[in-house]
C-alpha cells in the first residue's frame, strides 16, 4: 500500500493493520545504515509480513492522533525510521506490546530547538520477551505510571504525552528496534492491530 494511504488512515478511527518496519534508538538519534529500502518495501506493501508481532497503537483504543512524521522525512527523521504522533499534552501512553520496564526518565523539565534540550526528553523504554524494545519519548514531566522492573500488559497506561526533550511541538515519538550479535541496532518489522483487523 502506497506511504499516502497509510499515513491518511492512521489518523482516523483505526481501520487496517499497518505494516511497517522501525529502526532507532530514540528521537535523537539514529542507526549509522538505515535500512530505507528495506522500510519503504514494506510501508508500501511490497513485501508481506504475516508473522512478526502485532502490536498496539502506542495509545487508548477508540482514539486517534494524527501521525506527522514517518519514516525518513525530513524534518527530523532524515536518517531515522521512527513515527511521531500529534498529542495534546497529558494525553494517555499506552504499552503497545507486553514486556518489562527496562528504563525511564521523567525529571526532564523543557522541551526546545537546540540540540542542548535533547538531555531534557523523557522516556520509557520497554524490553520485549523477544529481546526487542520499544521507546516512547518526549512524556509529561512526573507523569510516569510504571517503575523500572515492572511488568506492563499490551495497552496499559503507562506515562502522559508531553513535550520534552527536542521537540517543536507536543507529541509521542514511538520507535521499536532489536539487536544483533554483536549488539547493533537492527530494523524490526512491526505490525499494528486495528479495531476492525482480524485478531492474528
Amino acid at each position: 500500500m502506497a506511504l499516502l494511504f497509510f499515513m491518511k488512515y492512521l489518523q482516523l478511527p483505526l481501520l487496517f493493520t499497518f505494516i511497517i518496519s522501525i529502526i532507532g534508538i530514540s528521537s535523537c538519534t539514529y542507526t549509522k545504515i538505515p535500512q530505507r529500502k528495506e522500510t519503504k518495501l514494506l510501508v508500501k506493501g511490497k513485501v508481506v509480513d504475516t508473522t512478526s508481532y502485532v502490536y498496539d497503537l502506542p495509545y487508548p483504543k477508540g482514539m486517534s492522533f494524527r501521525l506527522v512524521q514517518d519514516y525518513y522525512t525530513h524534518l527530523t527523521h532524515k536518517r531515522r525510521a521512527a513515527l511521531d504522533f500529534r498529542m495534546p499534552i497529558g494525553s494517555t501512553v499506552c504499552a503497545a506490546r507486553e514486556g518489562v520496564i527496562y528504563k525511564t526518565k521523567q525529571d526532564g523539565t523543557k522541551g526546545g530547538f537546540q540540540r542542548s534540550d535533547r538531555s531534557f526528553a523523557n522516556y520509557i523504554i520497554i524490553e520485549h520477551v523477544d529481546g526487542s524494545r520499544a521507546g516512547y519519548w518526549h512524556l509529561r514531566r512526573n507523569s510516569i505510571f510504571v517503575n523500572v522492573g515492572d511488568s506492563v500488559l499490551k495497552g496499559q497506561p503507562i506515562a502522559l504525552s508531553g513535550n520534552t526533550g527536542l521537540t517543536f511541538f507536543p507529541h509521542l515519538h514511538f520507535i521499536v528496534w532489536s539487536f544483533d550479535k554483536d549488539r547493533n541496532f537492527l530494523q524490526q518489522p512491526t505490525r499494528f492491530r486495528t479495531q476492525k483487523e482480524i485478531d492474528i
